[in-house]
């Protein structure tokens, strides 16, 4: 078997008879519990359950009643519920909580016949760029285990990387599902807000936070997204008239020539011109594919990570409030009192970078500084998606870098103003809400280079098809990292 194939590979493969589902699922279990040491993607591998999900789908092979997913391996981003397992958050406030219930994704994907191999790391409650922020330890990456995968999706990104899974989820609140792919060298996709369900997602700012697929092709996140988006009822962010489920279909053919803006103000930040050049080099391969290529302005981008980091935290401080070691959760060892139940819990149970953003979150929303920041903020934030629907008013997409550079060696950045910047070219989208596809685009100094084509409202569809018609072109998603076996 090849461990680097893709979802439609293995689905075929299971539906020729080439192998089993439960022979599939085996042989990828087998690769986690040999190889994952070194890169510390999964916090918890499901095997007994992935088994039993092996098996009935390969009854409904038999039955005749699959669908493309059925058989395929999947890892879950550790802050999706699922029933029976651990559901950490990559926190110790969460090391003991086990989820009574599918998040709405995980569900629809089981339904889907999808084999659900184990939860992956992450950046605490998904706070972080590199995926160093977990208490069960940094993801490493690999092309290069001295270095970060991204985050917070990073477990994901890695296990993908490494051939330990041919699918998985992540959630993007201000890129953590695009810029670990760029630094890992795969596909993952944020879809419009509103699109895939949050329902069963712990949430950390529920504005922006939006759960989507991680794969490595375009047709496999384009396979997943029809399964797993739709409205849902028990979200009430959820989009009523949302996906249109034809995303896979979409990718099959080749799209109509497009109208492709580059945004002047992501270009200018582009300052070393050799990573700049496999940007470029993504520009021209979409020119010789029939499509062409103008500038655009977002003329307020340089305002989007400070008005990010002022909403993402407001929102963080109330959601995590619910963190108080009373319901679920850390609990400290005998407080003395109530006050000190909540505060020895909460110091315990949190991490560095959580505290930080709560207590930035709380001060933004404090009296006396509310208006001054996180109302601004919001004005802000409006003015940004008014600049995205200006620019698509003139063009179908937008072709941007998804991070400022390649994956940086593990402690490298520990200022977290500078940690924050990593997210210069993905925060706009979140901010506004649009769609936006992180794909492979080159390489730089021997580490995967992403680029992100960025849509209108509910335009995954033709994103996904313009996307699938580069991959068509190149094969930067086929590169696997060198030293794995």
């Amino acid at each position: 078997m090849n461990p680097f194939a893709t979802v439609t590979e293995l689905a075929d493969g299971i539906r020729a008879g080439q192998f089993s589902s439960v022979e599939l699922t085996r042989y990828y279990l087998e690769r986690i519990e040999r190889l994952d040491a070194r890169f510390n993607s999964f916090i918890t591998v499901t095997a007994e359950r992935a088994l039993a999900q092996a098996a009935a789908a390969d009854a409904r092979y038999r039955a005749g009643t699959s669908t493309p997913l059925t058989g395929v391996p999947i890892a879950h981003k550790d802050i999706f519920c699922t029933n029976g397992v651990r559901t950490s958050c990559g926190s110790k406030m969460l090391d003991n909580f086990i989820a009574p219930y599918d998040a709405t994704a995980v569900a629809r994907l089981d339904a889907a016949g999808i084999v659900t191999l184990g939860k992956t790391n992450m950046d605490e409650f998904a706070m972080g760029s590199s995926c160093e922020t977990s208490f069960y330890g940094p993801v490493r990456n690999p092309w290069d285990p001295a270095r970060v995968p991204g985050g917070s999706s990073g477990g994901s990104a890695a296990a993908l990387a490494a051939g330990l899974t041919p699918a998985a989820t992540g959630t993007d609140t201000g890129g953590s599902i695009r810029q670990p792919a760029a630094f890992s060298g795969i596909c993952g996709l944020k879809p419009t807000y509103g699109s895939v369900s949050r329902y069963g997602m712990v949430a950390f700012a529920s504005s922006l936070d939006q759960g989507g697929p991680m794969a490595r092709s375009v047709a496999d996140i384009a396979l997943l997204l029809d399964a797993m988006a739709g409205f849902d009822a028990k979200d009430s962010t959820s989009a009523i008239n949302g996906h249109d489920g034809k995303a896979a279909a979409a990718t099959a053919a080749r799209p109509k020539p497009m109208k492709i803006g580059l945004p002047t103000e992501y270009l200018a930040m582009l300052t070393d011109p050799a990573f700049a050049r496999v940007f470029d080099e993504a520009r021209r391969v979409l020119e010789s594919l029939g499509h062409t290529l103008v500038e655009v302005s977002l003329p307020h981008t340089a305002a989007a990570v400070p008005t990010y980091y002022v909403i993402a935290s407001a929102e963080a401080s109330t959601n995590l409030s619910r963190y108080d070691g009373v319901r679920y959760g850390h609990r400290c060892e005998a407080p003395v009192d109530l006050t000190d139940l909540y505060e020895r819990s909460r110091s315990e149970g949190f991490g560095r970078e959580v505290k930080r953003r709560i207590l930035t979150g709380t001060y933004a929303l404090s009296v006396g500084y509310f208006d001054a920041y996180y109302l601004k903020a919001q004005r802000v934030r409006r003015l940004i998606r008014d600049d995205f629907v200006a620019a698509f008013g003139s063009v179908d997409a937008l072709l941007a870098p998804t991070a400022p550079g390649v994956a940086f060696p593990i402690g490298q950045i520990s200022d977290p103003v500078e940690m924050y910047q990593q997210d210069v070219f993905t925060v706009p989208a979140s901010l506004a809400g649009v769609p936006a596809l992180a794909l492979p685009c080159g390489f730089h100094e021997g580490l995967p280079v992403g680029t992100q084509l960025i849509g209108p409202h509910l335009s995954e569809s033709q994103l996904l098809a313009l996307g699938a018609d580069y991959q068509r072109a190149t094969d930067w998603h086929r590169r696997t990292p060198p030293r794995v076996e």
